[in-house]
């Protein structure tokens, strides 16, 4: 973060730190750099840096300053997609023989790099509930390099005491990660509570007009934000200009977002705590969540996701999924849009038979910034009253 940012509030940083006016124009907004390589002052010459846009583009530039304003990073780095930023980060900190705990609650994709990827690279992972510090301390091994967190995790919506898990996993020699995909900067800041690297699905509130995919990781260590950048320039999986972009524009509005699919949430959730058919409602914003008054601590409001358990099994969650009409039946969160999907055949079907399998009877929503009342007709509908 430059120090002219180092004071400044949130919803300011969003709007400026990376977007400075174009210097040959003044335009307020940066450049889309639709380029592959750059003219040379000379041999070894490079005009700002500049070579190749693999290793750098003036426009993803722009958002890695961006993203590492709002985490309260040094270091700030965009992938073409979520589990390309892990995948780099992993093959970052990892070698062969080295061992990762990782959630009971995870996102599938996330569970299959572990399972069916990094294990033959010759990884070894464990499960822990990460929102128990003794299970994640009982977990490790001196071979433990990586602590991984979600918290809120998906589809449950655990919670993890962010700092608390920092320190288990410091006095182990090992680094904790956390997944801030469904808190976002805004809501929750990792770094601040000991967190050594945050990753984030850009394609999700970040961007938050479901039209982009994207990733990104950023840490406070200077010295791990080298060996990411070299990482991710020798792999190259790397946000392009135009995603670049996108996800800038959608960090612009990120506060108000939240503060909107927050505001619907908590009414969604309290709405569906009182209906028949709902046996358990999954929100930390609710008193009785296990993990509530962690999230007060560590989070400013509670985000945009919901889970909710109806009776009837497997086959009712789906006709509540198919029922729906305002709520879009579709995998991915985090849109202005509201999303319902039953995880357990969608989002999550790769952890099927494993530890992180989710109940067949649990329906996922991500709720939108239409208006409240309209999203508690239409899942009323949809529930069958």
């Amino acid at each position: 973060m430059s120090d002219r940012h180092m004071s400044q509030h949130f919803e300011t940083l969003a709007i400026h730190a990376g977007n400075t006016a174009d210097p040959l124009t003044g335009a307020v907004v940066p450049p889309i750099y639709q380029v592959s390589t750059y003219k040379q002052d000379g041999v070894g010459g490079l005009r700002g840096g500049y070579e190749y846009s693999r290793s750098a583009n003036p426009t993803r530039t722009a958002l890695e300053e961006n993203l590492a304003a709002l985490e309260g990073g040094r270091r700030g780095l965009a992938f073409a997609s979520g589990l390309a930023a892990e995948d780099c980060l992993l093959r970052t900190l990892l070698s062969p023989g080295d061992h990762v705990v990782i959630p009971n609650d995870a996102y599938g994709g996330t569970f299959r790099l572990f399972a069916k990827v990094v294990a033959r690279w010759g990884v070894e992972w464990s499960v822990a509930d990460t929102s128990d510090p003794a299970a994640v301390r009982a977990a490790l091994t001196p071979k433990t390099k990586v602590v991984w967190v979600e918290t809120p995790s998906n589809p449950l919506l655990g919670i993890t005491d962010i700092a608390a898990v920092a320190q288990i996993a410091r006095d182990a020699g090992a680094r904790l990660v956390v997944d801030n995909t469904f808190a976002t900067p805004y809501l929750q800041q990792p770094l601040a509570l000991g967190a050594d690297v945050v990753v984030h699905s850009l394609t999700k509130y970040m961007g938050g007009h479901s039209d982009v995919v994207g990733g990104a990781l950023i840490t406070s260590d200077a010295d791990l934000g080298e060996e990411l950048a070299f990482h991710q320039n020798a792999m190259g999986a790397v946000a392009g200009p135009f995603d670049s972009w996108l996800v800038l524009r959608g960090t612009k509005t990120l506060s108000v977002r939240m503060d909107r699919h927050s505001e619907n949430a908590v009414k969604v959730a309290d709405m569906l705590t009182r209906h028949a058919r709902v046996t358990s409602v999954l929100y930390p914003g609710l008193p009785e969540h296990p993990g509530h008054e962690i999230a007060v601590k560590q989070m400013k409001s509670f985000g945009g996701m919901v889970s909710f358990r109806v009776e009837g099994g497997e086959e009712a969650a789906v006709e509540v999924c198919n029922r729906a009409k305002v709520f879009t039946l579709g995998e991915s969160l985090g849109g202005v849009e509201s999303l319902i999907e039953h995880p357990g055949r969608m989002t999550h079907a790769s952890a099927a038979g494993s530890a992180l399998e989710v109940p067949a009877d649990l329906v996922r929503l991500s709720v939108g910034i239409e208006n409240a009342d309209d999203l508690l007709e239409d899942l009323q509908q949809a529930l069958g009253q």
